[in-house]
């Protein structure tokens, strides 16, 4: 069975297109690692019906992770490991006005503190704080649609967040640092 020449030229050039790809490091991120002797981890924030919390659990479940619920093992001290959300804090920053002034142009913020500690105490992830940032547009004029625009770049920088925290916690157990309390902690690396 011979190819035609068409078929053969597509094929080298995807053949060409793919070696340089194979090549370039490329590879699915394994799942989150976290101690084997981990208890159940509880997501706890400052925040009262914080959604971060509920997708940071989502995103733990999914990772094979066992989340506690507030009320399990709550009289045991010790039982369950903290991923503690200190603060979040929102900010819309104008970054581009008219010509009479009013803001078209706004840049959201969203910034989170939080620390991971073990049942012992042990500081596995130091206080540290993330900060993210979407632009987006909204005329002063025709702001139909603009509270939509930023209610999706809400709900996308919270799952950015939460993928962000955990990887920070992913590359602190891959790394092995943990700290004990009271001893000083290096931050994690930036994403």
């Amino acid at each position: 069975m011979t190819r035609s020449a068409p078929t053969t030229v597509r094929f080298l050039l995807l053949l060409a297109a793919a070696l340089p790809l194979a090549g370039c490091g490329f590879h699915l991120r394994d799942r989150l690692a976290l101690p084997e002797e981990t208890p159940p981890v509880r997501v706890v924030s400052t925040t009262p019906y914080s959604e971060l919390v509920t997708i940071l659990e989502r995103s733990l479940r999914n990772a094979g992770v066992e989340v506690a619920e507030d009320e399990v093992r709550r009289d045991v001290p010790g039982s369950v490991a903290r991923l503690e959300i200190l603060s979040e804090r929102w900010g819309d920053l104008p970054i581009a006005v008219d010509e009479r002034g009013r803001a078209q142009e706004f840049s959201l913020r969203y910034a989170t503190v939080f620390a991971f500690r073990l049942a012992d105490g042990t500081e596995l992830v130091p206080q540290q704080s993330v900060e993210l940032a979407r632009d987006y547009v909204s005329p002063p004029v025709n702001a139909t649609g603009t509270s939509t625009e930023r209610e999706i770049l809400a709900d996308e920088l919270r799952r950015e967040m939460a993928a962000s925290i955990l990887r920070r916690v992913d590359s602190v157990v891959r790394a092995g640092v943990a700290h004990r309390p009271g001893e000083a902690a290096q931050p994690a690396p930036a994403d």
